[in-house]
């Protein structure tokens, strides 16, 4: 059975394309249209996944849809009701969104897919708990979903056994805890989408002085549930979601690209504090209430890697997953796993330990891109090309990695990766600086061999997904300071030999060399989408101060390309 799964209208479209209960393909929209965050109808991710399992969208047994849109509309509709007049100029630039692609989903499947059959739609917070649950190593789990906003629900938790997932309590619109953190997040001056990893990176420097004007605005119960004080936002009804009242406690918002005070560092960690209380509480409920040793968790919240941590450490479950595409992109995951397992009743055969989902690109479309771009290289065979790698970060240099099949989700997990030497102490600086053109207090990741993590971390645990942070042990950070985060955290991704192949070779080769069991990892881009083509990365290279490019078996030094 060949069941494709879309996400799309609102922010991080997708599509996955799922065989028999296993994933073929899952990409995002913007690794083709270079949109970060694209909300379109994911037409070249659909036909990327078509083309990577060798079928026609007439081969498609089901499609299904992320949501349910009309419910949606519903309550889109008595929001703009209960709050009119003042909810009027909301209304009219939003409706034409909702007349020509929200409510028309159908159609646009029908116009650009040419697929007539009828299409299934899956409850926003129910496809989350169906992309992290259903492709779970476990039998059974607590599952938790948080977000901005699906239909009604902004949260939810229950439990899944076998095929069947059960919603034992959701929390509806307004109250949320995604969207209270984009408040937040425009407030201080950043993206709503782009700005939220910004805001968490930033809640480390400062101190939550802010909980008792903060728990003004939230009403936190002891099951993690809790009601928004409404006299402080203002949903549809502006350019923004916060009031005076808002203002009058946590003082004037912050204008874009203006100086970060040690108050928006206070406003921020009290923010991630709140956001911490929310989680650890629903968590410990489900625990209480299912009895189960496992908990699976989804939706956009759970991309806070200090939040997912502290879950880990602090509450009693035994194992923790969380997929890779954790937010909307994972929609389409979960609306097709939902239609497979639980629809269709087949069987879970196949568990998501990796994200490399995307597409590959052939060796030789990568050395007839060189050539026709005069660009000097190398081709090596792999061990040839693991040492000289490995030499070259040893040596101070940073790496444009790209290697394989495109990742799933928002991070880069040794695919679509630029990596340096954590142990030199000014990388951070340079990275942020002259790479990736970005905040300087914003922190790097870091990619460890597996078997190593319990000599460098307090915390024994395996990240292969780079979505939680772990303790850098005391006598070690003097060591990776360009991985260390403020607070003496890092954010790792676990690497196994089975999963991650050339990329485990790599990071032994430079442990050899460094008796260091990890390297610096951040995506490949810099303020675009993650490269998926060869050319892509080519451009992103030339534009940097990366000094060397690794595709597939080409090494490229800037050195011996003068002008790129």
């Amino acid at each position: 059975m060949n069941v494709l799964g879309i996400s799309c209208f609102y922010h991080d479209s997708c599509a996955v394309l799922m065989r028999d209960g296993v994933v073929v393909s899952a990409i995002q929209e913007e690794r083709f249209n270079r949109d970060k965050y694209s909300p379109v109808f994911p037409v070249q991710a659909v036909n990327a996944c078509l083309q990577e399992g060798g079928i026609t969208i007439y081969d498609i047994d089901e499609v299904a849809f992320y949501e349910k849109m009309y419910l949606k509309f519903e309550r889109t509709i008595l929001g703009h009701i209960s709050g009119w007049p003042f909810t009027m100029r909301n209304f009219v630039d939003t409706m034409p969104l909702w007349l020509k692609d929200r409510l028309a989903v159908a159609f646009h499947v029908e116009d650009e897919l040419v697929y007539k059959k009828p299409i299934l739609h899956v409850k926003h917070h129910l496809s989350h708990a169906a992309s992290a649950y259903l492709v779970s190593p476990f039998e059974s789990a607590a599952i938790i979903t948080m977000d901005g906003v699906g239909e009604y629900a902004c949260g939810s938790w229950g439990v899944g056994r076998g095929n069947d997932i059960e919603i034992k309590q959701e929390m509806h619109y307004p109250h949320s805890l995604g969207l209270l953190y984009s408040i937040f997040t425009a407030y201080l001056g950043f993206r709503v989408f782009a700005g939220e990893g910004k805001v968490m990176a930033l809640a480390e420097y400062g101190e939550p002085k802010f909980m008792d004007e903060m728990r003004k605005l939230v009403d936190l119960r002891e099951d993690g549930s809790f009601q928004l004080e409404p006299a402080y936002f203002s949903f549809n009804r502006g350019d923004r979601m916060h009031t005076d009242k808002f203002e009058g406690l946590f003082g004037p918002a912050r204008e874009e690209h203006s100086e970060l005070t040690q108050h928006h560092m206070d406003v921020a960690a009290t923010l991630q504090r709140m956001t911490e209380e929310v989680l650890l509480r629903v968590a410990r409920y489900a625990h209480e209430q299912t009895g189960e040793k496992n908990l699976c968790m989804a939706g956009g919240c759970f991309l806070n890697v200090t939040a997912n941590g502290r879950i880990r450490d602090e509450t009693p479950f035994e194992n923790i997953y969380v997929q890779p595409a954790a937010g909307d992109a994972g929609g389409a995951l979960g609306a097709a796993a939902f239609v497979t397992h639980s629809v269709h009743g087949l069987p879970r055969n196949w568990v998501m330990d990796r994200a490399t989902l995307g597409p590959a690109h052939p060796d030789y479309q990568i050395e007839v891109l060189l050539r026709n771009k005069r660009i000097k290289y190398e081709k090596l065979e792999e061990d040839a090309l693991i040492a000289r790698a490995a030499d070259r970060l040893a040596d101070g240099k940073i790496i444009g990695w790209f290697q394989g099949r495109m990742e799933f989700g928002p991070r880069a997990l040794g695919s679509r990766s630029i990596l340096a030497n954590p142990g030199i102490a000014d990388m951070k600086e340079r990275l942020n600086a002259v790479i990736k053109h970005r905040e300087a207090f914003r922190p790097f990741g870091a990619s460890v061999l597996a078997d190593h993590v319990s000599e460098w971390f307090e915390e024994d645990a395996m990240s292969p997904f780079m979505l939680m942070v772990h303790t850098i042990q005391e006598d070690k950070r003097s060591r990776i300071p360009a991985v260390a985060h403020i607070n003496n955290t890092c954010r790792i991704q676990t690497v196994t030999p089975d999963v991650d192949g050339i990329y485990h070779r790599l990071i032994s080769a430079f442990n050899e060399r460094t008796s260091i069991p990890m390297v610096l990892n951040t995506s490949f881009n810099d303020s675009e989408p993650i490269v998926n083509t060869p050319q892509e990365a080519l451009d992103c290279y030339k534009g940097s101060g990366m000094d060397c490019l690794v595709m597939g078996p080409y090494f490229v030094e800037r050195e011996t390309n003068d002008g790129t």
